[in-house]
């Protein structure tokens, strides 16, 4: 069994206006990332939407000294982006009951959560990542799948960061270091 996870693919991280956006790496990936959202609802496998969450003014937490405030709770900036926001917005309640929403509020979608668990329970052994950063949240969820024993498969078309070098940097890593397939839309 398969999930995909979409990571942090809000309006905070990709519109123009974001509070901590990559801009048009994370835009370019919109119609892809989308596709493949639609593919996974549509062949009723689990979908997963990791969204960061933060407190406004929270001085405790480690990102309040990195980043500027982003994703804040109950702004526009937790909401999903462009055409992937359309989409979700627009599934009836059947293909909904296949898509878990989940706050998260450190870099990895499992740090803290109980996405293990929903997995688990639905006998996942293989998630597909989307999403940004690449380098950032992307990458710390794949390492806890890969200590969680999960197979791991990243569509390089639809991850993206606002470090280029980053992002290759990436890309090298979950294949050399995690064992991870690199898919695109020719491969996959």
């Amino acid at each position: 069994m398969k999930a995909l996870i979409v990571v942090d693919y809000t309006f905070d991280f990709v519109a123009d206006e974001g509070k901590l956006t990559c801009g048009v790496p994370g835009q370019s990936i919109e119609n892809r990332l989308t596709a493949i959202t639609k593919q996974f609802v549509e062949n009723n496998d689990f979908v997963v939407f990791a969204v960061d969450l933060h407190e406004e003014e929270d001085t405790y937490h480690p990102e309040t000294s990195l980043f500027p405030p982003h994703n804040i709770k109950g702004t526009k900036g937790r909401e999903q982006y462009g055409k992937l926001g359309g989409y979700v917005s627009s599934l009836p309640d059947e293909q909904n009951k296949l898509v878990y929403w989940m706050d998260k509020t450190r870099y990895s979608a499992f740090a803290g959560t109980n996405l293990d668990l929903k997995l688990r329970e639905r006998s996942i052994t293989e998630i597909h990542l989307v999403g940004v950063c690449s380098d950032i949240c992307v990458l710390h969820t794949a390492i806890d799948a890969y200590n969680r024993g999960f197979t791991i498969v990243i569509h390089e078309d639809a991850v993206q960061s606002f470090n280029a070098a980053g992002h290759d940097w990436a890309l090298q890593h979950f294949t050399d270091v995690l064992g991870a397939r690199v898919v695109n839309a020719t491969s996959f």
